[in-house]
């Protein structure tokens, strides 16, 4: 009688897990980035715990927006290196070198090679031009020495660093600072007068609520088109909802809730992170919409394959390699731009933050995974680390102890997803989790 009672609860439940596993089937939610978005709630909530209520204030999130975003905009492009199974050790030197050179152009070679003067209206305008035109020729040269010559890419990479260290300091005639720089570059850093202000930020809020309506709207037309599987309805609207509330919230409580202080007045939305939205937004299109992104998967998922399938292997990885170099320039402003100088150990260390982000957004060594709003995240979580380890006042040596323990761990849970190890997925997580909450707690002085 205990037996006949017992079964259907059990088939009911059995049959409540497969609706529910069938549900989240249909709204097509990544569950990487859901995980990604929980991890990051759960850091700064304990953050916040631990240093007394400091952590989620508008000043505070607003600087961690602002730090976050020259390694995301790194991050968005390393996504492309390591799924088409390659790596760029160079682009910390890289961006030093290009921020010291854009630099020089401001500081020297305008105004004194040329009798330009300094601080006009161009200046800016050329410097940039002139970093980016050279990161894409040092990521082109890189990336046939990769693709075309047949060295391995952390070989190149791995001299590139070197490199372009050493030319920094050869330029910079062993440690010399270029400072103040331009004006208008030093818009693009996000310093007192570099965000879109409150009135601005809004319009922009405003624009960001319906471009993502606007794209859930098209993505659901387009799949209709092709007859192909729709998510419910009621999920479309649920996520323009919240897509909506995240935007408004972070403009209202963040961006506006930060009051300068220098003019007294919102601040608003940092240009750097103006940019870092609009690279985002700009790599997910080529990632997912153009062939370019589309022969960087189909690579990394099968490197002889795609070459037998007409993919024109060699110079689709020398351009990612290029990607990455346009990529490192835009970030060398925002970090140069930010100091308001070009100093010789600009970068140092940012290889590791970038492929950091990547891999712990998601993107797998194997080859063929990655997302570029992962990296995204990943490079916000990395940042909200060394940010809560700060206010906590920890050590510089456990917070590097900190980072590649979580480093080690993603790197570890991807490994085991990818084996289909549930179990190794959990002792990864806690193993971590308890290694790197032991470092905060001896490391704080």
């Amino acid at each position: 009688m205990t037996d006949t009672h017992s079964a259907p609860p059990a088939a009911a439940d059995g049959t409540q897990r497969r609706d529910w596993r069938a549900f989240l089937a249909s709204t097509e939610v990544d569950t990487r980035l859901a995980g990604m978005v929980a991890a990051l709630a759960v850091i700064w909530l304990a953050f916040h715990f631990l240093s007394g209520g400091d952590f989620l204030t508008s000043r505070n999130l607003w600087n961690l927006s602002v730090q976050s975003a020259s390694i995301a905009v790194m991050a968005t492009g390393m996504v492309l290196i390591i799924v088409s199974r390659n790596i760029d050790l160079s682009v910390g030197s890289l961006l030093g070198f290009l921020g010291y050179v854009m630099a020089m152009v401001q500081t020297r070679w305008i105004p004194d090679t040329f009798g330009l003067g300094f601080n006009r209206w161009y200046t800016w305008i050329i410097a940039l031009a002139v970093g980016i035109a050279l990161g894409a020729l040092i990521g082109a040269v890189q990336g046939a020495v990769v693709a075309y010559g047949g060295v391995p890419a952390f070989i190149v990479t791995l001299g590139g660093f070197l490199v372009w260290r050493g030319l920094i300091f050869r330029m910079g005639e062993q440690g010399q600072t270029l400072s103040p720089l331009d004006d208008n570059f030093r818009l693009v850093g996000g310093g007192p007068d570099g965000s879109l202000g409150e009135v601005r930020s809004w319009v922009f809020a405003v624009i960001g609520c319906a471009g993502v309506s606007l794209t859930l709207y098209l993505s659901r037309r387009r799949r209709k088109r092709y007859d192909l599987s729709l998510r419910p309805l009621p999920v479309d609207i649920g996520l323009a909802v919240a897509g909506c509330a995240v935007i408004l919230a972070a403009v209202g409580l963040v961006a506006n809730g930060y009051e300068s202080p220098i003019t007294k007045q919102p601040t608003g939305v940092a240009y750097p992170v103006v940019i870092l939205i609009l690279v985002t937004m700009a790599m997910v299109y080529v990632s997912r919409r153009r062939r370019f992104g589309r022969y960087v998967y189909a690579i990394g998922g099968n490197p002889e394959a795609a070459e037998l399938g007409g993919i024109n292997t060699r110079r689709t990885l020398m351009m990612t390699f290029v990607v990455m170099g346009i990529l490192c320039a835009v970030s060398a402003a925002i970090q140069t731009a930010r100091l308001n100088a070009a100093v010789t150990n600009l970068g140092i260390q940012n290889e590791l933050d970038v492929i950091s982000a990547a891999v712990i957004g998601g993107t797998s060594f194997a080859g063929g995974i990655g997302t570029i709003t992962g990296a995204v995240l990943g490079a916000v979580l990395m940042q909200s680390l060394r940010s809560g380890m700060v206010l906590l006042r920890i050590d510089s040596p456990s917070q590097d102890i900190v980072v590649g323990i979580v480093l080690v761990t993603a790197v570890a849970i991807d490994a085991a997803l990818r084996l289909g190890k549930k179990r190794t997925v959990g002792v990864s997580l806690v193993t971590g989790l308890v290694l790197a909450a032991l470092i905060i707690q001896t490391g704080r002085q």
